[in-house]
């Protein structure tokens, strides 16, 4: 039962009728866009990003009409969980992030049934990992052209996801350079001395050493992410 590239094509089609010009872009996140979706518990995890807030109504409508393209989904399959902010908040990055929608199966029902009803206006610190987990999707193809952006990025994914504090790329990486295991330690600290501009000598890393950095964090990123998941 997978969920067919004309579902996502379904919701982009919407979000281009509703807002129009005022779209910067639909972003898929989360479990399909890191290669683990199960359709029987994985939610379809998208972000939208609008340049201006549209009318409450506007919202409800797409609410509404969200509800009907979840109705062509597989049998079985799990909902779509879809948040929509502003670029000002991206732009100069607001946290804790406010939303002006969000829709998920747990608001469904109320959407289907109270025509006043809108979840938006408010703000919502777990956006701010799904703002920076859109790095960590093609890590592994990227650290071996960006050595040094990668590897400190996941670090401070990885941080932000186990103790939910937002870090610069130095703060992450002095944090990987201690939490994490011995074989990537000097692997981070030279990606931080080549960060500072301290590296000495061009640094060029073991592009094994790297897609194995790759593969481990991402793991490690989406085990955080679903044990936070779990605790909420």
């Amino acid at each position: 039962m997978d969920i067919k590239q004309e579902e996502l094509q379904q919701i982009v089609k919407l979000f281009l009728e509703e807002a129009g010009g005022n779209l910067v872009g639909v972003y898929l996140h989360g479990s399909m866009a890191m290669g683990c979706f199960n359709p029987n518990k994985s939610d379809l995890d998208l972000l939208v990003v609008l340049r201006r807030p549209e009318p409450a109504d506007c919202y409800r409508r797409i609410a509404k009409r969200l509800i009907e393209i979840e109705s062509t989904l597989p049998q079985g399959a799990a909902g779509i969980e879809l948040s929509v902010i502003l670029e000002a908040c991206l732009s100069n990055f607001t946290y804790p992030t406010p939303f002006e929608l969000h829709y998920s199966a747990a608001h469904r029902d109320r959407y289907r049934s109270d025509d006043s009803y809108l979840c938006g206006g408010f703000e919502d610190p777990d956006l701010a990992a799904h703002i920076i987990l859109g790095d960590v999707e093609d890590a592994s193809e990227g650290i071996l052209e960006n050595p040094v952006y990668y590897t400190l990025n996941l670090c401070r994914v990885l941080l932000f996801l186990k103790e939910g504090r937002i870090s610069s790329k130095r703060e992450g990486g002095e944090w990987g350079a201690q939490a994490l295991p011995l074989q990537y330690k000097d692997l981070i600290w030279k990606c931080l001395a080549e960060y500072k501009g301290t590296g000495g000598l061009k640094f060029k890393p073991d592009p094994v050493l790297l897609t194995e950095f790759a593969g481990f964090m991402k793991r490690e990123i989406m085990k955080a992410g679903e044990a936070q998941h779990f605790e909420e």
